[in-house]
């Protein structure tokens, strides 16, 4: 995988997830926090989980791992969730200008929050880091639809039709 690679799927990520985002601004606020017995409970707690493992890989990856993971109560809004990850989208943004093709295939090692330690390539964390917010997305995207709201299509496919346009 390229650098180019990557920064496409980082594009598509941050693209897919604003998209999540500007669709629960139609959304009253307590339907976005109703404990709808999920794996993160509601929207709320999953978008915050999403939000919190991009910031976890990110500071893994930075060489300067966060010591606990954000929790609902450290964002009680989603205008605080979305904060948070549009501070750590720039921040990858950041940290993406600065590597190369070369780069991505060198390891980083860190420990869990658990203290179990990993080495992974900055290539694999990267596409990881995609992958992991797409599944989260996906279950809010359901959420929503069981709370009988339409919610946006963020597939990659919808994200290159519309890149392709401009």
């Amino acid at each position: 995988m390229t650098l180019q690679d990557i920064r496409m799927l980082n594009a598509y990520n941050a693209w897919a997830t604003n998209r999540i985002f500007e669709s629960l601004e139609a959304l009253p606020e307590e339907e976005i926090m109703r404990d709808m017995k999920s794996s993160h409970r509601s929207i709320h707690g999953t978008l915050t989980h999403l939000v919190g493992a991009e910031k976890m890989w990110l500071s893994r990856m930075l060489g300067t791992p966060d010591k606990a993971t954000i929790k609902p109560t450290d964002v009680p809004t989603v205008a605080d969730v979305k904060a948070t990850w549009e501070q750590t989208g720039f921040a990858l943004a950041k940290f993406l200008g600065s590597q190369s093709d070369k780069k991505l295939e060198d390891t980083f090692g860190f420990s869990t929050l658990t203290g179990e330690q990993f080495t992974y390539r900055y290539s694999e964390a990267l596409q990881h880091v995609v992958n992991h917010s797409t599944f989260h997305r996906g279950q809010v995207v359901a959420l929503m639809r069981q709370m009988g709201h339409t919610p946006p299509d963020t597939g990659l496919t919808i994200f290159i039709r519309e890149t392709r346009k401009r």
